[in-house]
């Protein structure tokens, strides 16, 4: 079973590694050259950040990703069909990165690129949620060393993607620029403050020792 985790885990870090390179791959080369080139290439500064910005939510998804099933010993069916899921909703950050970068500048369109990139943020959150909680329901995929509990217990955190992104949302009606920025400030709060999954303390284990010093 270890082996059945290690090949699902290889198949999601290849989705991973390809939609990450996908999003340099939205950035042109500028057609202009000589003298025009340095405009050119600073006129095309919504795809940069757009670029670092989705970079650093989709690092900190296969952050959490990997960490998850690190702490996996097999998987069943569901949680393949919801993994799959979760990998689809990835997939789809280069392009929703793509059309706000590309309308960013565009005071008629820049909102509702936006929208799109917010909402579609809100649809991982929720993936994601999904994911979590049917591994913390039972617990049954987890090693022996977790605490199953304890890891339940830390639903609500990992939940809050799903209340902080709705707010970008209605942030993105009033400005697309300020919404960019707020998605890498939570993009940056979360690869700072990563929630462990809480282990079992190794009680009995500790006790034995204690016995033998004596």
């Amino acid at each position: 079973m270890e082996q059945e985790t290690n090949r699902v885990e290889a198949f999601s870090d290849g989705v991973f590694a390809i939609v990450i390179t996908i999003l340099v791959l939205e950035i042109k080369v500028p057609e202009h050259g000589g003298d025009e080139l340095w405009p050119a290439l600073g006129h095309q500064w919504p795809h940069y950040a757009a670029y670092v910005v989705s970079f650093l939510v989709i690092g900190v998804m296969w952050v959490n990703h990997h960490t998850i099933f690190s702490h996996l010993k097999r998987v069943d069916r569901p949680l393949l069909f919801l993994n799959l899921m979760l990998l689809m909703v990835v997939s789809v950050i280069p392009w929703t990165t793509s059309v706000l970068a590309e309308h960013l500048k565009d005071p008629e369109s820049a909102n509702a690129a936006a929208i799109l990139y917010s909402s579609w943020t809100v649809v991982y959150a929720l993936a994601f949620l999904g994911f979590w909680w049917y591994v913390t329901r039972v617990g049954h995929l987890f090693h022996e060393r977790v605490d199953k509990g304890g890891a339940r217990a830390t639903r609500m955190r990992f939940g809050l993607g799903a209340i902080a992104y709705p707010f970008t949302v209605v942030l993105s009606f009033f400005s697309a620029t300020a919404t960019l920025v707020a998605h890498g400030v939570i993009a940056i709060y979360y690869a700072a403050n990563q929630l462990p999954i809480p282990l079992v303390v190794g009680e009995e284990r500790l006790e034995s020792e204690v016995d033998l010093m004596k």
